[in-house]
């Protein structure tokens, strides 16, 4: 072989080398570690709660219309050192009442500075065991921390009292939190039947139509159309920043979800499709309560879903 052979070989070995070197750094990093989940509280924010979500990523102070937030299932007081503080244990039957709660932070003082999520700086909900007396509502915050949340007459039972909310500063900050207690309502417990599962629902003469086959864990398009009198709805009045606002609970646990929506509002007539991004996290019935304003009149719809 001729010293120009030679040598043209020798680039030919080093540039194969040199390529091979290249694509084994790039899988190297591709690879990279694990990512980590909190184990502190097991059987809450399992891997299966939470698969296929992402960080919720907020922009300004508002999240964007179709983000996910990895909240959980919200069946847990305290997560990353953030907890819902609340003394009382029960509530007074059958009249209007508050309930007074701080969220205290890793450093057990109450946190004031929230992250404003559809035009709110918290959500609160009520719920029953049963899935009935749905209310969500908006509290107020004192400036040492405190919010009081006034809700409607509760009946007798167990209740559960979730706070949705993100930290706009310290360690939490921009993380989204669903947390929540318990609380009884004394007297006779009598529990309704859940409804079996529908696509449809009617609420002030309003029909709400569901579409959407939707499986555990996995993320889905929900679409939900609302008519009144077999004609389309066109006259949605923005609620929250957005035309409607869908919140879900799981039958057994109360385990939370909050749909998120992926229609943008322009101007001040919506309807009749609304688009949501639903990901449940577990098989079985849902109750799903859908708010939509009309006229300056808020309704709830409610219908039971089967999620496989």
């Amino acid at each position: 072989m001729s010293l120009v052979s030679r040598s043209s070989a020798r680039r030919r070995r080093t540039t194969v080398a040199a390529s091979l070197g290249g694509a084994l750094a790039l899988a190297l990093t591709a690879c990279g570690s694990p990512t980590s989940h909190d184990s502190s509280m097991p059987g809450r924010d399992t891997p299966s709660s939470v698969a296929s979500t992402a960080q919720g990523t907020h922009h300004g102070d508002s999240a964007m219309p179709g983000m996910t937030m990895n909240t959980g299932d919200g069946l847990v007081t305290k997560k990353d050192g953030y907890t819902l503080a609340a003394k009382a244990a029960t509530l007074p039957t059958g009249k209007a009442t508050s309930y007074r709660f701080a969220i205290t932070g890793p450093d057990t003082k109450p946190v004031t500075d929230f992250a404003v999520e559809q035009t709110k700086r918290l959500h609160f909900y009520a719920i029953r065991s049963d899935l009935t007396g749905f209310q969500h509502v908006h509290p107020t915050m004192a400036d040492d921390g405190t919010w009081t949340a006034g809700l409607g007459a509760l009946r007798p039972g167990s209740w559960r009292l979730f706070a949705q909310f993100t930290p706009r500063t310290g360690a939490g900050k921009g993380q989204d939190f669903v947390l929540s207690r318990t609380v009884t309502v004394p007297g006779s417990a009598a529990t309704t039947v859940l409804p079996k599962a529908s696509t449809t629902a009617t609420v002030d003469g309003y029909t709400v139509t569901v579409q959407g086959e939707l499986m555990a864990g996995m993320a889905h398009p929900l679409t939900v159309t609302v008519s009144k009198d077999g004609k389309p709805v066109t006259d949605l009045q923005p609620y929250l920043g957005t035309y409607a606002h869908l919140t879900a609970f799981h039958e057994g646990d109360q385990a939370f979800a909050h749909l998120h929506p992926e229609n943008k509002v322009e101007g001040r007539r919506g309807g009749p499709s609304l688009s949501f991004h639903a990901e449940l996290a577990k098989s079985g019935n849902w109750r799903l309560f859908l708010q939509f304003r009309t006229a300056g009149t808020l309704h709830t719809a409610a219908l039971t879903l089967r999620v496989s």
